[in-house]
């Protein structure tokens, strides 16, 4: 028998609050499948569970705060005999009666008298953000309301109507960012690089691509830059990995993290996995649907606990450079500054390109400006080389 738990969703996570179950004890579950929803500091995260089998026992309830690594679940493996529960004892003639039930809290229906199908986390979230259930189409099972279904449709809602379904605690958010961040700066001891890079043939590559592809498949600059950070990773290991215990381990896997801002404040960076594999097809789908589930509330567990090396970019800003604080244990994170033209010196002669600067963060314990230098210049020689991506 598995043990399903609360499982870590960054160094900084100590507790979470079970928020919502998608399973029930008899249920098949697959190794992936998204069983919970657990609250914590950065928001709602759906979770999902690496033990294939059949949900065996609930053993927390919902709206608990338990510690990382509390039971929640168990699971019984492939093959593995079921539980036998002994029989109750048999109830004396003479048993007192039952006492009577309280009441059961009275279920909203709307105006057209059919009962409302919705998890009691999608009541209870409709109801702080003050959202009309019948406006939702639930994805649960049966068609019912789930928590994720009332926050993607708080994120959709009019911009008057989305700040009353704001569901997000954004001061715990901060609180969670800042802590993270202190502990950064005081703990590592980061050090700065920057390049520019000459995007010109880059830019006349994506155009020609594109104009092959329908205007929801069309690539960004960013999708390319992601992946370039990615191989230059793969050359590079020594940026792409954890600091834990005094001791760097380096990842085997490479998961880019993808800082995204939250609408309404607040910035989230969950991984693509296995970024250095993905076509820049793949990679650019991947990205549109993390984005989008991120701003609705939907990032999953791993994406949030996986990422090896962050990218951030404020080029969509106008911001030409930035220098990002590493989220800890990770021990690197590459900016991506706003595409400008600029005066370049080609064959001796002066003219305009197409430049984007590039910076790294990164950890001196586990790296020197010397290594940081060929990272950095391997990221530039493959964004001039688009088609190699």
């Amino acid at each position: 028998m598995a043990e399903f738990r609360m499982p870590s969703l960054g160094a900084d996570m100590e507790a979470g609050t079970l928020v919502e179950w998608l399973v029930k004890p008899g249920d098949l579950v697959k190794r992936g499948d998204i069983v919970a929803v657990v609250e914590t500091q950065k928001g709602a995260i759906e979770i999902e569970t690496f033990q294939a089998g059949r949900v065996e026992k609930i053993l927390v309830a919902l709206n608990t705060e338990v510690p990382v690594g509390t039971p929640l679940a168990e699971i019984r493996g492939d093959g593995e005999p079921a539980v036998v529960v002994p029989p109750a004892a048999p109830v004396p003639l003479a048993a007192p009666p039952l006492p009577p039930q309280a009441p059961s809290a009275p279920i909203r229906v709307p105006a057209s008298g059919a009962r409302i199908l919705a998890s009691p986390a999608a009541r209870r979230l409709s109801e702080q953000s003050s959202i009309d259930l019948s406006t939702v189409k639930g994805s649960g099972p049966a068609g019912a309301i789930i928590y994720a279904d009332v926050a993607q449709a708080g994120a959709a809602a009019p911009p008057a109507e989305k700040r009353k379904a704001q569901w997000l605690d954004l001061g715990a958010m901060r609180t969670a960012i800042a802590a993270a961040m202190t502990r950064s700066k005081r703990e590592i001891p980061h050090y700065y690089l920057q390049d520019q890079v000459d995007v010109t043939g880059c830019e006349q590559w994506l155009t020609e691509k594109n104009a092959a592809l329908a205007p929801d498949s069309r690539l960004l600059m960013g999708a390319l830059a992601i992946k370039a950070v990615a191989l230059a990773a793969r050359r590079f290991p020594l940026f792409n990995g954890f600091y834990l215990d005094n001791r760097f381990s380096p990842s085997q896997a490479i998961h880019v993290g993808v800082a995204i801002a939250i609408r309404g404040g607040g910035l989230a960076a969950p991984a693509l996995h296995d970024t250095d594999r993905c076509s820049l097809d793949d990679l650019m789908s991947h990205m549109r649907d993390l984005v989008q589930r991120t701003r609705a509330g939907r990032i999953r567990g791993s994406e949030i606990s996986d990422p090896t090396i962050t990218v951030s970019s404020l080029g969509e800003r106008g911001v030409e450079a930035l220098f990002g604080i590493i989220y800890p244990p990770q021990v690197a994170i590459v900016g991506i500054g706003k595409v400008v033209t600029r005066p370049w010196v080609i064959d001796g002669a002066i003219g305009p390109r197409s430049v984007v600067t590039i910076t790294l963060s990164a950890d001196h314990r586990v790296s020197d400006g010397h290594a940081g230098a060929l990272f950095l210049a391997e990221i530039g020689k493959l964004l001039q080389e688009p088609d190699k991506l």
